[in-house]
């Protein structure tokens, strides 16, 4: 058993108050985040320090004092904003990310998070108790276990209201299966197995693309900021909203599968930010949304004790044969599906065969 952070996503459905109280904390978390960013430059031109987030809570303090309806909200997500600033800046001192940038409201989703304190957030049958709000309907699909750490509630640009409640809970690990497993990915295929199997990519932008694409039509046909254009924007971001939801369900069910019935994955390290490069294939990977992939096999062999083992992008997986090891080059273009080694003249299927040897890389890796 260990303990993990977990996250549980709700469609809330905020009356009118709500509604207005969520759009205000939404506008002063981002003003709060907005404000101290830019003081913090300043602070830096003229002293070479950075505002620490100690001093900035201070300012924070005095500044509601002059600017009254900075009090009106939920004063934990203002802080949370300061709290969020300065791990943007530890990470990007640390190099992990870039320069923090100032929050837009032209932002597709807009979002603010606050923690949870005496009991400041609760669940009550259909209801969620959330700070200000108070009871909010929300759509109680599974129940929330563990300690509740904190909330997040979203806007999104189909107009749907979430909350998304970040609980430690407490996870037993998968039972051993004494079974491995190589992953290739791909387009027409989403995922060929070592041991013979082939999920097929169900390629939900493309079936509704047609949809899509009548959608944004009407959109620009709209005059931009009628009520008309808004109202078509939110049908094309229902759309999008569809997508990603039917994407998401169909990935988490496929990485459970996999980390559920093998102790071992085996998966290339894609070079996805350059293949995306490709005009002609770029629209496919991201549907395919490889790396959304491996992040859920990455977390969920984690929480299930099982291993994740990522092979480098420069193993020639679909140029090796799997039964004698000899290298052909000839089968480095994608053109090439089927080929016969030049060696034991054993006939492989490119993808089953780049499965194998990923598989048998990702085992010695394992037990270097």
């Amino acid at each position: 058993m260990k303990m993990v952070h977990k996250a549980f996503k709700f469609r809330i459905y905020p009356n009118c108050r709500q509604i207005e109280l969520i759009n205000k904390t939404i506008g002063c978390s981002r003003f709060v985040f907005n404000h101290f960013l830019n003081e913090s430059i300043k602070t830096y031109e003229n002293t070479n320090k950075r505002l620490s987030y100690v001093a900035s809570s201070k300012i924070l303090t005095a500044l509601k004092k002059e600017i009254t309806w900075l009090s009106e909200v939920d004063s934990i997500a203002l802080q949370s904003s300061l709290k969020s600033l300065d791990e943007s800046y530890q990470r990007f001192f640390k190099k992990q990310n870039s320069f923090p940038k100032f929050k837009s409201k032209k932002n597709p989703v807009q979002s603010y998070t606050t923690k949870f304190v005496n009991g400041n957030i609760q669940v009550a049958e259909n209801h969620i108790k959330l700070p200000k709000l108070g009871l909010v309907k929300f759509s109680k699909s599974r129940e929330i276990d563990g300690r509740i750490i904190n909330a997040t509630i979203r806007r999104a640009p189909s107009g749907k209201y979430f909350v998304s409640i970040l609980a430690e809970v407490e996870l037993g690990e998968f039972p051993k299966t004494l079974s491995n497993v190589g992953i290739d990915l791909g387009i027409k295929t989403f995922a060929t197995l070592s041991n013979g199997e082939n999920i097929e990519n169900p390629k939900f932008l493309k079936k509704h693309e047609e949809r899509l694409a009548h959608a944004q039509r009407i959109l620009s046909r709209r005059t931009k900021g009628s009520k008309n254009w808004y109202k078509q924007k939110q049908k094309v971001a229902r759309i999008h909203e569809t997508i990603v939801n039917l994407r998401n369900d169909f990935l988490n069910k496929v990485t459970t599968t996999l980390i559920k019935n093998h102790d071992l994955v085996a998966v290339e390290d894609l070079q996805i930010l350059k293949m995306l490069k490709n005009q002609n294939l770029a629209k496919s990977i991201s549907d395919a949304s490889w790396s959304k992939f491996r992040t859920m096999l990455a977390y969920k062999s984690n929480w299930y004790g099982k291993k994740l083992i990522v092979v480098s992008s420069i193993f020639p997986s679909s140029q090796l044969c799997s039964s004698c090891g000899v290298k052909n080059k000839a089968v480095k273009c994608l053109s090439v599906r089927d080929w016969a080694c030049p060696n034991c003249h054993k006939v492989h299927e490119r993808d089953q065969n780049a499965s194998l040897n990923i598989l048998e890389d990702g085992l010695r890796i394992d037990m270097a």
